[in-house]
């Protein structure tokens, strides 16, 4: 700019373009350009023009590959280095360096999130809930992935999680319910993402599930469902949900009790809260307090977070629910039409006066499932003991008892099949065939032998109180078996 305000300076002391081209030792054509210029105003910009690259002809290939990652995993996307090695692999005339995709692959991600959000503030009191997922190890040491309840807290920023097999509505109000009263009261708002596990959103509007909408009449709390495509709504349990995963799922736990995980979760969570917020510089439990004080009241009874369906069973009293999961009754409720008590973690088929026939742990996932609770068959294995052989019963008893089950003849498999229906009845199950494993292990698998066992199994004592020595018991029984054998 300097240069052409000596030119005009020139041209207003009334040289002409060949003396001013002589005296600054430019071309004529230079001179003559900027002597006609008449405005000096700065436009904008022009705007960054992309030259010619090799990657060019790559480019939608790229931008479909990332497109489709948007379906998968965060952890399980692709980086720029596995585009340039699939690239290589893939397309016989690639010849691109990995530093050209790296900085298009990086140009591409700044673009898509350079939209900006708007700051929000949450009041004491208010909560937000989300789901997540994880891999677990079982008892077998196979790997399962679970669904997990996120609900944060964003004035304080503390947060719970607690585990369930799946995002259903039944399992929402559960979990809730057990945070309520684990912190004292009831948030007085809960923000959901698009009625995720508790309704389902048809354009603009939101339909709640049935046992939803009595759970939150019971409390009393408002409810809030983010925007379409509105995350920062809720942001702060997005980030709660990996903060959790990352510090309370790795490396993989082992879950053999869900509810009894869960217990455990709330106290792990709690003792989170000792570290300091990450804008407030205090405490997280401290801000949890003030949380305390906004929140409602709760009520003086608990809902009971399960609903209720009527379903007809098969030739076996089996039923089916959510479309793939099967489970028994009882082979006498047969080709009848029975209600169902589901709940987040257990199905209970229910006899006419509303006891539990069974119960069940709940299913989930799109795999066919067929759950059986071999107590119920029992009975109508009394009634037909030729069956036994073939029995579901038969396959669920430890193998010192099937063996020896197996050795009775049919009279006395009969007698020892009404002890167990006796002792499972005045006990449980897992008691009555403890006892009769311990009697057939003595040498005698007898009715008075089972009912003397399954008494001391079943008996409790006190702590601190005076251990009996019972082996002087146990040398008789082994001696009378002996002696009858």
């Amino acid at each position: 700019m300097s240069q052409i305000e000596t030119i005009k300076d020139l041209q207003a002391q009334g040289l002409g373009p060949v003396a001013i081209a002589e005296r600054l030792n430019i071309t004529r054509k230079t001179v003559s350009k900027y002597m006609a210029l008449d405005e000096f105003e700065q436009g904008p910009k022009e705007s960054h023009v992309d030259l010619p690259s090799k990657l060019d002809p790559f480019k939608p290939l790229i931008q479909q590959w990332l497109a489709e990652d948007r379906k998968h995993r965060y952890k399980q996307r692709h980086t720029a280095m596995r585009i340039h090695k699939r690239l290589t692999a893939e397309c016989e005339d690639y010849d691109a360096s990995y530093p050209l995709v790296q900085r298009y692959v990086k140009r591409l991600r700044e673009y898509r999130h350079k939209e900006g959000t708007l700051e929000l503030i949450w009041q004491p009191g208010e909560a937000q809930v989300d789901f997540g997922e994880a891999d677990f190890m079982d008892a077998s040491g196979k790997k399962r992935m679970y669904k997990f309840l996120c609900v944060s807290f964003p004035y304080s920023n503390a947060g719970y999680v607690q585990l369930f097999g799946g995002e259903t509505a039944e399992c929402v109000a559960h979990g809730l319910q057990d945070l309520f009263h684990r912190i004292g009261g009831v948030p007085t708002r809960l923000i959901f993402d698009n009625a995720s596990g508790v309704g389902r959103r048809v354009s603009d509007n939101v339909r709640m599930a049935e046992v939803f909408l009595r759970f939150k009449a019971h409390y009393g709390f408002q409810i809030t469902f983010c925007n379409p495509y509105s995350g920062h709504e809720k942001g702060n349990v997005e980030n709660k949900v990996g903060y959790m995963r990352r510090n309370l799922f790795v490396p993989l736990p082992t879950v053999t009790d869900v509810q009894e995980f869960n217990r455990e979760l709330l106290e792990r969570c709690e003792a989170d809260w000792q570290r300091e917020h990450y804008k407030k510089s205090m405490p997280i439990h401290l801000l949890f307090e003030d949380d305390k004080k906004a929140f409602l009241y709760l009520p003086k009874t608990q809902f009971n977070a399960c609903r209720y369906t009527r379903v007809k069973t098969d030739g076996y009293g089996k039923f089916l629910v959510d479309g793939k999961h099967f489970y028994s009754s009882s082979p006498d409720y047969a080709g009848r039409e029975i209600v169902v008590r589901i709940g987040a973690h257990t199905v209970e088929p229910l006899a006419p006066s509303g006891d539990p026939i069974s119960v069940h742990i709940r299913q989930f996932g799109t795999q066919r499932t067929d759950s059986v609770d071999v107590r119920t068959t029992l009975g109508k294995l009394l009634q037909s003991p030729g069956a036994w052989r073939n029995s579901l019963i038969r396959s669920a008893l430890p193998d010192r008892l099937r063996e020896e089950l197996d050795g009775l003849e049919r009279g006395e498999l009969k007698e020892a099949l009404q002890t167990m229906e006796e002792l499972t009845g005045r006990y449980d199950f897992d008691t009555a065939l403890t006892a009769m494993e311990q009697a057939a292990s003595l040498g005698r698998l007898t009715n008075a032998n089972s009912i003397v066992l399954a008494a001391r199994l079943s008996s409790f004592e006190p702590e601190g109180a005076s251990v009996v020595d019972l082996s002087v018991y146990d040398d008789m029984l082994e001696q009378a078996g002996g002696a009858l054998q």
